[in-house]
């Protein structure tokens, strides 16, 4: 079965296993997909992620992080850029999540970045997720 939208079913499954209580989440994996749980790995949102190889398709395990009182690391995660509606930034109107205190996930021409990086880099893109 094919998947119409990934990148939303991964962040569904990442919101739905923290809200749950899971230690851990796994998901048919994509090169997108890796980069995405790399960014939130460097910015501290989950705790670790391991691509494990399959037969037909690999998959995905993220090790999800929690506070000292089991609180959540992650408040809120969306989709931003859907495949019936694309939204595109330029590198002067990338958006900033909650004033800088979260991270939008931002496809550009040099890979899967966040979007103070992009900044950085001085190029826009996809904007493809937010999470704080």
């Amino acid at each position: 079965m094919t998947m119409t939208d990934p990148i939303a079913d991964m962040l569904t499954r990442l919101r739905n296993a923290q809200t749950a209580g899971h230690e851990t989440v796994s998901m048919p994996t994509s090169k997108k997909l890796v980069e995405i749980a790399r960014i939130m790995n460097e910015e501290g949102y989950i705790q670790s992620y391991e691509v494990v190889d399959g037969t037909p398709r690999g998959t995905l395990e993220l090790t999800l992080k929690y506070g000292p009182k089991k609180e959540k690391t992650i408040r809120g995660i969306k989709r931003i850029s859907k495949p019936g509606l694309r939204i595109y930034a330029g590198k002067d109107e990338l958006p900033r999540v909650l004033g800088g205190l979260g991270t939008a996930i931002i496809s550009t021409s040099n890979g899967v970045m966040t979007d103070r990086d992009a900044r950085k880099a001085g190029i826009g893109g996809e904007v493809m997720a937010y999470i704080w």
